[in-house]
């Protein structure tokens, strides 16, 4: 790095970092100058085999990040140092993460800061994949060796190189990477699904696009979802069992009812919803919407109705919504995430 200086430029010469504790703080603060958007879980993360690791983050996919700091020359024993913890952290589940993070946040729910930080919640299945990344001032010849042998075999790991500047009263950071990371071969290592998926209570999350050619007001005072417009939009919907524990979102407004499905799923020309212990055909009672959608050649666009019984349901207005909330654009999945669960059953006062 140069700087200009009367016309001339003037090189500015790396020094040592004062502290290791100071790059590890200033990658907490923004982790995303080790080019990556991440959140930091845990600092100073202890392991059952007497290790400690530096910081361990997260990205938006739910992966884990291995960060593993040595501020000056990098002994071969690193790279064996980050594998070990790599061991470890491939075997956490989603609960184990889940405590990690609310160690480290404290009063703040984590769920709230992941939402903050990538904009989404956070997603059903965590740990799939993780990253080992090695943080130096500069490397010796045989770790850089075996780091490039250890890619070669998929292993994901890399070094990211820091060189600390100062120019008067400023400081500078500047990085750069053993291994391009759009040249890496491998996207993250990961050990099966299973014990990181949350695990699922049975409960159903649906979404009701208000305004997309449909009226939750018609839902709430005739007791019914609906989808449609495309496969996409209702095909997970119309897969709804019957007596299914349902939770219902509205996009971009919040959480309105909880109830069970009396019926499958079908056709709002064929739909029939209960008035009066009667039942009726949903097309013939007034509506605030069509239910209708441009036909399109080779999709079904037709809107999809499933019937309800409301436990608790109220108007848009009165929606439940806070950070960290589980959101999705598929009209309906199961409901894992025990953030939301546990919200939920509280606001609306049903058991698990």
């Amino acid at each position: 790095m140069w700087r200009i200086d009367q016309g001339a430029p003037r090189k500015l010469e790396p020094t040592k970092m004062p502290t290791e504790a100071e790059l590890e703080h200033l990658l907490e603060q923004d982790p995303t100058i080790l080019g990556d958007r991440l959140l930091v879980i845990g600092r100073q993360v202890h392991t059952p085999y007497n290790k400690i690791i530096d910081l361990l983050a997260i990205d938006a996919d739910g992966n884990l990040h291995v960060l593993e700091l040595k501020r000056d020359m990098t002994p071969r024993d690193v790279v064996a140092q980050a594998l070990d913890y790599g061991s470890w952290v491939s075997g956490l589940q989603r609960a184990d993460v889940l405590e990690i993070a609310e160690d480290h946040f404290g009063e703040q729910p984590f769920t709230a800061a992941f939402e903050d930080t990538f904009g989404q919640p956070l997603p059903d299945e965590v740990n799939i994949s993780h990253y080992l990344k090695i943080v130096a001032a500069q490397l010796d010849a045989s770790s850089e060796r075996i780091v490039r042998y250890l890619e070669d075999f998929a292993v994901p790991i890399n070094v990211v190189f820091f060189s600390y500047l100062t120019d008067g009263d400023r400081r500078y950071l500047a990085r750069s990477w053993l291994i391009a990371p759009e040249e890496q071969t491998t996207s993250g290592a990961g050990t099966g699904h299973k014990s990181k998926v949350a695990q699922w209570s049975g409960d159903w999350y649906v979404s009701f696009g208000d305004g997309l050619g449909r009226s939750w007001e018609d839902g709430l005072k005739y007791s019914f979802v609906s989808a449609g417009g495309g496969d996409w939009f209702s095909k997970t919907l119309r897969k709804l069992p019957v007596d299914a524990r349902i939770f219902v979102h509205i996009p971009q407004t919040g959480y309105v009812a909880v109830g069970r499905t009396t019926g499958e799923a079908a056709p709002f020309s064929q739909a029939l919803v209960q008035v009066n212990g009667a039942s009726v055909r949903l097309a013939d009672l007034e509506l605030h919407a069509r239910y209708q959608h441009e036909p399109r050649p080779g999709e079904d666009t037709e809107e999809y109705v499933v019937p309800v019984e409301w436990t608790v349901a109220v108007a848009k207005k009165d929606a439940f919504k806070v950070k960290g909330l589980f959101a999705n654009q598929n009209s309906a999945c199961k409901l894992r995430q025990e953030f939301t669960l546990e919200k939920l059953r509280a606001h609306f006062g049903v058991d698990n």
